[in-house]
């Protein structure tokens, strides 16, 4: 049934003094927003009215006031402009009429609300001096007809209305200022490194914070609006919220930045970061370990410099995987469903205003992909997922697990990775004036550069591929062999083979871009072998790997010597807020002064150090200890609870490793080449060493094993036996599941830091770098990143760089030299105390490690080298060079 409105039109006019009284009444902002939609819906007859306005960004609605919808979604019910009905209404800044909502393309149910009663809608522009400060909606049960005075006069009531919004929004005072910039707050990952904004998010609940893996989304999500304003004024956290939010206001609008000042030739066309992970956070699990930590580190200290940087990566829906052990150790696998209503994550608007939608031809089928954005600080991440409804059913999983498929769903992965994330840039808009490859995964996202450049300019493939690799930048990361993906000829043609065509060139033409050896027609196309062919600045991510690049690919460079051979390094480096324990950055604010971490990579910065009072140092560094060995005893306790140990097991677990004792931590990936149980090798001796009652020793082990790794399995089962051998009963300790989460615990807490892989197979290493600056010490194989950052003094090395070409003597002498450091060295000066029980010698090692490789294994200075030595000369920003003839 329809009706319409027997009222006279002028009964319907609201007037400024009507404004002006109720402005009185409500004394806020937001009381008179609510007294107005209250009074418009008695004039007009409708049994709902809502204000929605326009956050400080401009590209999304919240609540902000409502008769007829439930008060619990204000200030929290939110949508981008280009969803349902009050969108559009934002996005045409004309009003729209509906009779019946349910027959409207644009109409979306916003779950909670209680709309779904509603059938008719009128909404409104609230404008006020020609901006667009909102929107302003009537609804009715029935289905109606809005006359035209009608509309026209709900449009001059909104017109009334306007400036009480503009001025909330002016003033930051629009409704519910608490949430708003809570939820501001917990959508842009800038909280999980900002120790202030991080620990006031932790205080509105911190049970719920650790039990829901330090979410905010999940957190605010579960918690009532009065609730949030109820803990915030009990707490007096309101002051707190503000003053992170002006901070991140400040942050994100700053212009007086190092990247403002060196890379401003980037503004316009900036880089594309491509990986296939990126470890932000705990909350956001897209990465498996070392390689999307150190991209996540990267694009964090970008956002930090302010380098016009875009990552690209993949959503997967199931992450990498649960990691549990079983009764015998053994590592089983679960794969759960992440909520992306949980995660800080928007669709990406393209160009035309719609969300970005990426599709891809193969020859057996079209894949589709959506594009989700993250902020990430100053920083946009893009993650493409395949979830889309139009997918065939294995297209709909493409996305669904890191690492977890066969070569087939791994090559689907990286077209999506490498094409889809070069055209979802082109959806929005972008064009990179960079491509930053990180590691092989990404590597067609050069083809499909080409493939652009031919279609603008109109030139030849040969053309196109002398241009575009100028524009590339590649990062190599593993001299492992099992690192670099290979397809085989099939696999390629059928997945590339509308791209080939359209790049002109035949099977084999294209196949020679991915071999060592393009004559080789049996030999598999290598996508590290596509990113070094068609790059022009191509680094490895250590000085040794450097030199292992250079011979491993020599090949690829006839005519040259191996040190012609052109591949770089820039070593690795890790974000420092995102790493460095509070404890530790209060004591750095004292004596490296407030600010300092601006300037984190710079070597003057950490001079100060040497001052730092020596037992305040250890106090904190004991501090950290303490909370680590408490996370640990939890953490055991709960796996054995869910093995369901005895009660008796469970209670020892509470009392396992010692606060005076040397704790050493061991927490890499468990592939074989990193010998998590090189330390076996002589159990007697290890038995001897943990049980001394003068000197005790006790290690800590995390880290997971590939799901189709059976030996790297098998060696981490012998690590997590070592936990009911009575030789070793409270002094060896497996923590399950490692993640952000867990490595956080261990690199602030641990004394020592175990890495001894079989040199030169560790490419960098990040995670000795991360216990630098929690003042923890490197017990490492001179491989990597500590082969050019040990100087005999900040810290030990096992052996001496020696190799041998049989592996059992190669085992057999580190294994040996492990021991002797152990022994003579490492344990005697730990325990050697002053009369105040101050391991002097130790601390003086602390403080020179600090020192010597804080500032030069952080991620800042790592990505000013990039920025310097790659992105300017690759975006032709660079203001000399004089090259001498060859």
């Amino acid at each position: 049934m329809t009706q319409s409105v027997d009222s006279a039109d002028a009964g319907l006019v609201l007037t400024l003094e009507d404004i002006t009284n109720l402005a009185q009444e409500g004394g806020k902002p937001a009381d008179t927003l609510l007294n107005v939609a209250a009074l418009i819906a008695a004039r007009f007859g409708t049994d709902v009215c809502s204000a929605y306005l326009l956050e400080p960004d401009r590209s999304n609605l919240v609540l902000a006031a409502t008769l007829g919808l439930h008060p619990r979604c204000i200030g929290k019910l939110r949508m981008p402009l280009n969803e349902g009905l009050v969108g559009l209404v934002a996005e045409q800044v004309l009003p729209v009429a509906v009779e019946d909502v349910r027959k409207h393309p644009r109409f979306k149910y916003f779950k909670d609300s209680g709309e779904e009663e509603y059938r008719s809608f009128l909404g409104v522009p609230l404008i006020d001096r020609g901006v667009l400060q909102g929107v302003l909606v009537v609804q009715t049960k029935e289905t109606r007809v809005f006359r035209e005075n009608e509309i026209r006069m709900l449009a001059e009531a909104a017109s009334k209305v306007a400036p009480v919004v503009s001025e909330a929004r002016t003033l930051d005072r629009f409704i519910g200022p608490t949430q708003e910039r809570l939820w501001a707050l917990a959508r842009n990952l800038w909280w999980s490194w900002d120790r202030a904004c991080g620990s006031m998010l932790r205080d509105l609940d911190p049970t719920r914070w650790r039990q829901l893996n330090q979410n905010p989304i999940s957190m605010l999500n579960e918690i009532p609006l009065e609730e949030i304003e109820r803990r915030a004024t009990e707490l007096g956290l309101h002051s707190r919220i503000n003053y992170c939010y002006r901070h991140q206001q400040e942050y994100l609008n700053a212009d007086r930045t190092w990247g403002a000042t060196n890379a401003g030739v980037l503004r316009p066309r900036p880089v594309a970061y491509f990986s296939a992970e990126f470890g932000l956070h705990e909350s956001l699990p897209i990465y498996s370990g070392g390689l999307g930590v150190l991209a996540g580190d990267h694009i964090k200290s970008a956002s930090d410099l302010d380098i016009p940087l875009i990552g690209i990566g993949l959503f997967y829906s199931q992450g990498y995987f649960l990691q549990r052990l079983d009764q015998t150790g053994w590592q089983r696998e679960e794969y759960l469903q992440t909520d992306v209503n949980q995660l800080p994550m928007q669709p990406a608007i393209g160009k035309n205003g719609e969300p970005v939608v990426v599709e891809i031809e193969t020859r057996g089928s079209s894949i589709r992909a959506k594009v989700w954005r993250v902020r990430v600080g100053r920083i946009d991440l893009l993650l493409l997922d395949s979830n889309v409804a139009d997918n065939a059913p294995e297209d709909l999983k493409t996305t669904s697990r890191l690492y977890g498929g066969d070569a087939r769903t791994r090559i689907r992965q990286e077209l999506l990775l490498g094409v889809g994330g070069f055209r979802a840039l082109k959806a929005m808009g972008i064009s990179p004036g960079v491509l930053h490859l990180n590691e092989g995964h990404s590597g067609f996202a050069v083809l499909e550069a080409i493939r652009n450049r031919m279609q603008e300019e109109g030139v030849d493939f040969y053309t196109a591929a002398s241009q575009i690799p100028r524009e590339v930048v590649f990062t190599t990361h593993t001299p492992v062999p099992a690192g670099h993906d290979r397809f085989n000829a099939d696999l390629i043609e059928e997945h590339l083979g509308p791209l080939r065509e359209q790049l002109g060139l035949s099977q084999e033409t294209l196949m020679s871009y991915g071999r060592e050896n393009p004559s080789n027609h049996g030999e598999q196309f290598c996508m590290t072998v596509l990113g070094l062919k068609l790059s022009r600045r191509v680094n490895a991510v250590s000085s040794l790997h450097g030199e292992v690049s250079r011979a491993m690919w020599k090949g690829l460079y006839p005519g040259r010597s191996e040190e012609a051979v052109p591949i770089g390094h820039i070593t690795n480096g890790v974000h420092v807020p995102s790493w460095l324990a509070p404890q530790m950055s209060r004591l750095y604010d004292r004596y490296l002064g407030i600010g300092w971490q601006t300037n984190s990579g710079d070597s003057r910065t950490w001079e100060e150090i040497e001052k730092v009072d020596d037992g305040e140092l250890w106090e904190t560094h004991l501090t950290l200890k303490i909370q680590l060995l408490d996370f640990v005893r939890r953490r055991a306790q709960e796996q054995a609870q869910r093995r369901s140990e005895s009660s008796q097991a469970l209670q020892d677990l509470g009392k396992v490793l010692s606060p005076d004792a040397l704790t050493i931590g061991f927490a890499r990936r468990f592939a074989t080449y990193k010998r998590a149980n090189l330390l076996l090798a002589d159990i007697k001796r290890l038995a001897s060493m943990v049980n001394d009652p003068k000197r005790p020793v006790q290690f800590l082990f995390a880290g997971k094993a590939h799901p189709h790794d059976e030996p790297g399995k098998k060696v981490l089962q012998q690590i997590a036996q070592m936990m009911r051998d009575s030789s070793f009963a409270h002094k060896f300790v497996f923590v399950e599941d490692y993640d952000i989460n867990v490595a956080r615990y261990l690199v602030q807490g641990v004394d020592v830091w175990l890495n001894n892989p079989r040199r030169p197979l560790e490419a960098s290493g990040t995670s000795g770098q991360k216990v630098v600056l929690n003042g923890g010490l490197n017990l490492s194989v001179l491989d990597g990143w500590w082969a050019e950052a040990y100087d005999g003094l900040n810290g030990f090395a096992i052996g001496t760089g020696r190799t041998h070409s049989n592996l059992d003597v190669h085992d057999s002498r580190d294994g040996e030299d492990l021991y002797r450091v152990l022994h003579d060295e490492l344990i005697p000066l730990y325990y050697q105390r002053d009369r105040d029980g101050l391991p002097l010698g130790w601390i003086k090692r602390m403080k020179r490690t600090i020192r010597t490789l804080g500032w030069r294994f952080n991620a800042d200075r790592m990505v000013m080298d990039y920025t310097l030595k790659c992105y300017i000369p690759a975006a032709g920003g660079t203001s000399s060079e004089i090259r001498p003839p060859s």
